[in-house]
C-alpha cells in the first residue's frame, strides 16, 4: 500500500505542480512590482493608526496564521533539507520564499474580493470568482485530509517520536492528552485559537530564537563561512541535486509549502477571520507570516545545524549549550509549534467541512478532528506523511489554477 502511495505521491508532487507554483510566485512578483518589498512600511503604518485592541486582535489572526505553519517543518524539515541539497539548499529556501509571499498576498487579495458568508478564502474565489463550485467542493474534501493528516497527526506524531517514547502505554497517554487539550481549544472556535496561539507561539519562538542565537555566538568565527558557502553551493551540482532540479527539487518544495504554506490557500482561510477586513492589509500581515516562518525562522535553524550541529540536527547544536536539558528543551518546542499547527489547521479543515454541510456550525466536528488527530500518537508515521502530501498537492492544484485565471482581479493597493 505505501509503494502504491508514494508513487501516486510522486506523480502529484512532479515537477509540473513545483514548476507551477514557483512560476506563479513570479508572475504576481512581476506583476505587482515586487510587493513584498513594500511590506513592512504598509504594516508599520497599519499599526501606529489603530488602537491597541485592533492591534491585538491582528496578533490573534497572526499568530492563528503562524500557527498553522511554524511545526516540525521549521526544525525537522530543514534538516531534511540540508541533507539533501547542503547549505545552498538555504539559498533556494529563499527564493522559494520570497515568491510564495507574492502567492499569498494575491490569495487574500481574492479572497477579500470573492468570499462570501458560506465559501471564504479559495473556496469563495473558485466558486464566486471561477464559477465552479465542483472543483470548490474537490478543493474543501482535500483541505479537510491535509487539516487532518500535515496539520494534525503528522504534528501529534512527530512530537511523540522526538519525545523518544516507544511504549505504547506512554503513546496512549499522549492520545489521551491530546485529545484533552486539543478539544478544550478548538471546541472554543476561532477566538479561542487565535488566543491560545497568540500566548504560545511567541513564547516558544522566542526561547527557540535565543537557543539558536546562543549557538551562532558561540561559533560566530564560523558564520562567514557558513555563509560563503550557502551562496557557493547553491549553485553546485550537489544543491541543484539537493534542491533546484528534479526530484529531490520536488521533495524540498514540498518541505517548503510545509513550513510556509504558500499556494496551498491556507492563509486566505485564516485571514478570512480577522476581525479587520483591510483586504491590503491582509494580504501584507500575510507575506510578514511567510518571512518570519522561512526566511527567519528556518534560516536560523539551517546555520545552526551548519554552525555547529555534528548530528545535522538542530538538536544536536542545542547540545552544546543545553546539555542534559537539550531533549526536555526541544520536545517542549516541538510540542508547542505542532500544537499551534494543529489548532491552526483545524480552523481550515473546519470551514472546508461547514462549506460541504452548508452549516454554520458543527458540534461533532470537533470531536472526531480531536480524536483522529490524538490517533497520530500511536500510528506509524510513513503512511501519514504520504497521504498527507498527497493532500496538500491536491489542494495546490486548484488553487494555484485560480489564481492564474483570476490573476486580472489582484491589484497592488
Amino acid at each position: 500500500m505505501l509503494i502504491l502511495l508514494d508513487k501516486i505521491n510522486a506523480q502529484v508532487w512532479g515537477a509540473g505542480l513545483v514548476s507551477l507554483i514557483l512560476l506563479t510566485g513570479l508572475m504576481y512578483t512581476i506583476k505587482l512590482k515586487a510587493v513584498q518589498l513594500h511590506m513592512l512600511p504598509d504594516i508599520i503604518s497599519w499599526i501606529k493608526s489603530r488602537p491597541k485592541e485592533k492591534r491585538a486582535a491582528q496578533l490573534r489572526t497572526v499568530s492563528m496564521a503562524l500557527g498553522t505553519s511554524m511545526g516540525t517543518g521549521n526544525i525537522i524539515g530543514v534538516a531534511s533539507a540540508l541533507s539533501l541539497g547542503g547549505a545552498g539548499a538555504v539559498f533556494w529556501m529563499w527564493v522559494s520564499a520570497f515568491l510564495g509571499m507574492a502567492v499569498v498576498y494575491a490569495e487574500n487579495k481574492l479572497s477579500s474580493v470573492f468570499s462570501s458568508v458560506d465559501a471564504k478564502g479559495p473556496l469563495g474565489y473558485i466558486k464566486n470568482g471561477l464559477g465552479c463550485p465542483v472543483i470548490a467542493l474537490f478543493f474543501a474534501v482535500m483541505c479537510i485530509g491535509a487539516a487532518f493528516g500535515m496539520g494534525g497527526m503528522v504534528q501529534v506524531n512527530s512530537v511523540t517520536s522526538a519525545a523518544g517514547q516507544q511504549s505504547g502505554r506512554i503513546r496512549l497517554i499522549i492520545a489521551a492528552l491530546s485529545f484533552i487539550l486539543i478539544f478544550s481549544v478548538i471546541s472554543g472556535g476561532a477566538g479561542r485559537i487565535g488566543s491560545a496561539a497568540k500566548a504560545l507561539l511567541p513564547a516558544a519562538a522566542a526561547v527557540y530564537t535565543l537557543c539558536c542565537l546562543a549557538v551562532l555566538f558561540m561559533f560566530r568565527e564560523k558564520l562567514p563561512e557558513v555563509t560563503a558557502s550557502v551562496f557557493k553551493e547553491a549553485f553546485s551540482f550537489r544543491s541543484a541535486a539537493g534542491g533546484a532540479a528534479g526530484h529531490a527539487l520536488s521533495v524540498g518544495i514540498r518541505r517548503g509549502i510545509f513550513s510556509n504554506e504558500a499556494g496551498l490557500g491556507s492563509s486566505p482561510l485564516i485571514h478570512s477571520s480577522a476581525e479587520e477586513q483591510d483586504t491590503s492589509i491582509q494580504s501584507c500581515f500575510a507575506m510578514l507570516e511567510v518571512f518570519i516562518d522561512t526566511i527567519f525562522c528556518c534560516t536560523l535553524t539551517a546555520l545552526t545545524i551548519l554552525c555547529a550541529s555534528p548530528d545535522g540536527t538542530a538538536a544536536g547544536a542545542f547540545r552544546l549549550i543545553l546539555g542534559k536539558y537539550t531533549g526536555s528543551t526541544m520536545t517542549v518546542i516541538l510540542a508547542v509549534f505542532s500544537f499551534c499547527t494543529v489548532i491552526g489547521w483545524y480552523y481550515c479543515g473546519e470551514t472546508a467541512f461547514l462549506y460541504i454541510t452548508k452549516k454554520d456550525k458543527s458540534r461533532l466536528f470537533p470531536v472526531v478532528f480531536a480524536g483522529i488527530v490524538s490517533v497520530g500518537a500511536v500510528m506509524s508515521a510513513d503512511t501519514v506523511w504520504v497521504l498527507s502530501d498527497i493532500f496538500n498537492g491536491l489542494m495546490a492544484f486548484p488553487n494555484i489554477a485560480a489564481l492564474l485565471l483570476l490573476r486580472k482581479n489582484v491589484r497592488k493597493e
